[in-house]
C-alpha cells in the first residue's frame, strides 16, 4: 500500500493524501520520499491548478515516526557524520518543494498535526482546520529542538514572534479555536466537512486565471523574504503587467456586462500589438 496517494477528486484539483492511518500518518523515510515524488509529479501536471494536502484517517500527521526502521537510500560508503545531513534532508526538503511547485497548496488539517506534521501545514499556502485539529511543536518534548523543517522561519511570519516562541519553547498543544485566533489557520469546519470544504475552496480558485493564481503564489512567497517595500512593489508591478497583457481583463469586463462568469484563457490580449 502506498504511503502517499494522489487523486483527482475535482477538475483541476489534486488531493495528496498521507496514507499511514495506522501510524497517524507519521513521517517515515518512505512516506517523505513518496510525498516529495508526489509533489514533483503534481508540479508537472499542467491540468492541475490547486493541491489539497490532507491525511487519511483521524490525523493529519503525527510528526516523525519514532519507530521507523526504513533504510536511507544511497548511503553506501558514507560515514555516520555524512549520513546525518542526508537523512535530515529527506524530511526538511519537502517544505521547499511545497513552496516551489506552481500550484497553491491547501492544507486540510484533519486532526493532530504534530512536529513535522505541523511543519507541513506551515509549508502550505492556505490552512483550514477541522474541529478536532491540534497543533504541537513536538521536537522539544522529545528531547530535540522544535526548530525543524523551516518552523523557526515560517511560524513567526504567520503568527508573530510571541505566539511562535510560546509554541516552540513550551511544546504546548494548540487547538483549532486558538489556532484560528492567532492566525495559524483561516477557518474551522466540522470534522466530516474538512475535505469537502477544501475542495470547495479549490474549485472557487479554479475559476480564476491559472496564470494569475500561480503568479500570486510566487509573489506572496518571494515577498516574505523581501525586506524592501520598493522591491516588493517592483515585483508586483511586473507580474501585474504580465497578466495585463493577457485577454483576461477584457474578458472580465465583458462577462460582467453580460451577467455571466468570466472564462479566463491566459491568451495574449487581442490587438495589443497592433500599430496605430
Amino acid at each position: 500500500m502506498p504511503n502517499v496517494t494522489v487523486d483527482k477528486e475535482r477538475p483541476h484539483v489534486a488531493v495528496i493524501r498521507l496514507n499511514r492511518p495506522e501510524r497517524l500518518n507519521a513521517m517515515s523515510i518512505d512516506l517523505c520520499l513518496e510525498l516529495k515524488a508526489a509533489l514533483e509529479q503534481t508540479a508537472h501536471d499542467n491540468d492541475c491548478r490547486i493541491v489539497v494536502l490532507t491525511g487519511a484517517g483521524r490525523a493529519f500527521c503525527s510528526g516523525l515516526d519514532l519507530k521507523d526502521h526504513s533504510v536511507i537510500p544511497n548511503i553506501d560508503g558514507l560515514t555516520i557524520p555524512r549520513i546525518g545531513p542526508r537523512a535530515i534532508r529527506i524530511y526538511s526538503q519537502v517544505i521547499p518543494i511545497m513552496r516551489h511547485i506552481p500550484q497553491p497548496i491547501i492544507a486540510a488539517v484533519n486532526g493532530p498535526a504534530y512536529g513535522g506534521g505541523m511543519c507541513l501545514t506551515l509549508g502550505a499556502d492556505l490552512r483550514i482546520a477541522s474541529e478536532s485539529a491540534v497543533f504541537n511543536a513536538t521536537g522539544i518534548v522529545n528531547g530535540l529542538t522544535s526548530t525543524e523543517l523551516g518552523a523557526s522561519w515560517l511560524l513567526p511570519r504567520l503568527v508573530g514572534a510571541a505566539h511562535s516562541n510560546d509554541m516552540l519553547l513550551t511544546g504546548r498543544r494548540i487547538d483549532a479555536p486558538e489556532a484560528l485566533r492567532m492566525g495559524l489557520v483561516s477557518r474551522i469546519v466540522p470534522d466530516d466537512q474538512i475535505l469537502e470544504c477544501a475542495l470547495e475552496i479549490a474549485a472557487g480558485m479554479c475559476q480564476f486565471s491559472p496564470y494569475g493564481v500561480q503568479m500570486t503564489k510566487q509573489v506572496v512567497w518571494a515577498n516574505l523574504e523581501n525586506t524592501s517595500l520598493a522591491a516588493a512593489i517592483e515585483l508586483e508591478d511586473r507580474n501585474q503587467i504580465m497578466l495585463g497583457m493577457t485577454d483576461n481583463l477584457p474578458e472580465a469586463i465583458t462577462a460582467f456586462d453580460q451577467g455571466r462568469k468570466p472564462v479566463y484563457t491566459d491568451e495574449p490580449r487581442r490587438g495589443v500589438y497592433n500599430s496605430r
